[in-house]
């Protein structure tokens, strides 16, 4: 009688409903993957040549902008702006990298003021940002993406 009742028992804790599995679909993975996924941050942004021996991400980063705003800096400053009166602000310049590493300036957005003092900005800046080095695109993923950023440039002309 004992070995009947541990028989079902077995039986009872051993049965197909007990042992179920779950079947798995490649778009419910998907699915979860891309929930889970972070859209807004790389894995390592873009870069130049210089900046590649640098292993931390943030210190890859502040390279490449700093990198950027010199040769912008360089570029602007072999130009002989004239101006009425002082002028200082802050311009936003709205980046693209694509992920073979082209540049592109989509946007630059400053006050008004500083567009009818220097009406020629625009294409100071661009001119500017024509010749640069070999840009790295940023990766995610281990995937070469496309990145856009704003960097600020201040300007202060006295």
């Amino acid at each position: 009688m004992n070995r009947i009742f541990t028989f079902f028992i077995l039986i009872t804790f051993c049965s197909c409903e007990f042992i179920e599995k779950k079947k798995v679909y490649p778009n419910e993975i998907l699915e979860e993957e891309l929930q889970a996924f972070n859209w807004n941050d790389v894995d390592e942004y873009p870069s130049f040549d210089i900046c590649q021996g640098e292993s931390a991400k943030e210190i890859k980063n502040a390279c490449f902008e700093t990198t950027l705003r010199q040769i912008l800096n360089d570029n602007l400053a072999k130009s002989h702006i004239i101006v009425s009166e002082e002028i200082h602000d802050t311009i936003l310049l709205k980046i693209t990298i694509d992920s073979k590493g082209l540049f592109v300036i989509n946007d630059i957005i400053s006050r008004e003021n500083t567009l009818a003092e220097i009406p020629q900005l625009d294409s100071l800046l661009r001119n500017s940002l024509d010749s640069l080095p070999k840009i790295y695109p940023a990766i995610k993923r281990s995937q070469q993406v496309k990145t856009q950023f704003s960097l600020p440039v201040i300007i202060k002309i006295d």
